[in-house]
């Protein structure tokens, strides 16, 4: 068990690097997925508080659930970021593209997030045989993807609206100066 811990956490630390490298050539910047796995370290946050206010023990089938909330947290996050990006394409200000794109991707996102949650309360609340294997990997998929998606839909536009305002500011110094 100490080894596959090991190796879960490897395999984690890996998933995080590469999501990130995919990203960056995709968005062709360091920012706007910089930006988005601001929204990962809420997940853990949310894993932790909910195992703890259930009494579950954290297990390889709750690191299993991590893995799986990783991948839905940064899909939530580049849904947002890309909106952000496209109005800001079509000449919308920082805030005006950030606030449309909060707006505009608010369903999609809830929509997963809620189908995912609805999805893995069966297993979280399992009373059958076996339950008890797969009711950790439930509660971290729901715990933490519901305190991530609140943070994702508050603090990744306003993180953003932060970079992008200073990466502006630092453009428009450039060219003042040239």
């Amino acid at each position: 068990q100490k080894t596959m811990f090991f190796n879960l956490t490897v395999l984690m630390i890996l998933i995080v690097i590469l999501v990130y490298m995919v990203m960056a050539s995709q968005f062709e910047s360091f920012m706007s997925p910089f930006v988005i796995m601001f929204s990962v370290p809420f997940a853990f946050t949310g894993v932790i508080l909910g195992l703890w206010a259930t009494n579950t023990p954290l297990g390889v089938m709750a690191m299993i659930g991590i893995i799986i909330l990783l991948g839905i947290v940064v899909k939530n996050g580049i849904v947002l970021i890309d909106y952000t990006i496209l109005m800001r394409e079509r000449g919308m200000s920082v805030i005006e593209a950030s606030v449309t794109a909060a707006g505009s991707r608010l369903r999609p996102i809830l929509m997963t997030t809620l189908t995912t949650v609805l999805g893995m309360i069966p297993l979280a609340i399992g009373r059958g045989e076996g339950s008890e294997m797969w009711r950790s990997l439930g509660m971290t998929v729901c715990w933490g993807l519901t305190v991530s998606t609140l943070i994702t839909l508050i603090l990744i536009p306003t993180v953003y609206c932060v970079f992008a305002t200073r990466q502006e500011k630092r453009s428009e110094k450039k060219s003042a100066e040239k």
